[in-house]
Formats: C-alpha cells, structure tokens, sequence
C-alpha cells in the first residue's frame, strides 16, 4: 500500500532531481529546435530571399533572426548558458509562429508550435537549474561577495 502511495501522492522533488528534469527539458527542446535552425543555416541561399516576413522587417532579415533564435540560442538553452536571455528570441520566434503568421491556420498546425512556445516560457520562469553554466558562473560570483 505504501509504494501506491508514493506513486499516486509522490513527495516534492529535491533540487537536483528538479535540476535534472530542468536539463534534460533544455537538451530535449534546445535539440528540436536546433535542428530545424541548422536545417535553414544549410539552406540559407535558397530560403532566405523567400523567407516569410510577418512582422514587416523584410525577408532576409527576419530569416537571420529565426537562425539566431533556433541555431544560436537553442545550443546556449543546452547549455545553461545565459539561459533567459536566450529564451527571450526564442520565445519571440515561437510567439510570432503561433498568435502572427498563423494566426488564422487550423489549430492543428499551430499545435506543434504552441508547445514549444509554452514549453520555452515555463523554462523561462523555472531558471535552468543547477546543471548549468548559469548556475557555475552565479556560484563564482557569489564566492566573490
């Protein structure tokens, strides 16, 4: 009856079972993303005159701001490295994907994009946890205090 118990009415975590779910969220997203971000580095001659421009910054430019959010800050997401501000354009990117360029699509094919957005957020607001170079560097600087 106990071990029912703790499956049904589990105790909280601790910080480095919460830290590990943390990491694994961001290699988990980060990756996905990243993949797609490299996918449009390797095809940037071709896409980037053609790029969609839903927010009226012109093609090349918001193709170049797509690379940056899904290729550059992903792997700073895997990382733990600045962790937040490295949400920001990528929760900007997924924000503009959903409630902009599809806006009047079916939800089916905003599905996809709405759980990347909501999953960004929430790790915006968890922190990377202890797994993280953010954390390294925020534990030196506190040494230092």
């Amino acid at each position: 009856m106990k071990a029912i118990n703790q499956i049904l009415f589990p105790s909280p975590l601790g910080e480095d079972k919460s830290s590990l779910l943390l990491l694994c969220l961001r290699i988990a997203f980060g990756a996905l993303i990243m993949y797609h971000g490299i996918d449009k580095i390797i095809h940037f001659g071709s896409m980037a005159d053609h790029f969609p421009d839903p927010i009226g910054i012109g093609s090349k430019l918001s193709f170049c701001l797509v690379i940056f959010a899904e290729a550059f800050c992903s792997a700073a997401l895997i990382l733990g490295l600045l962790t937040r501000l490295s949400l920001i354009p990528m929760i900007f990117n997924f924000f503009v994907i959903v409630f902009v360029f599809s806006a009047h699509a079916p939800y089916g094919q905003r599905e996809l994009p709405l759980v990347y957005f909501i999953a960004l957020a929430l790790l915006f607001f968890a922190g990377p946890g202890k797994f993280s170079i953010d954390y390294l560097i925020r534990r030196k600087l506190n040494e230092r205090e």
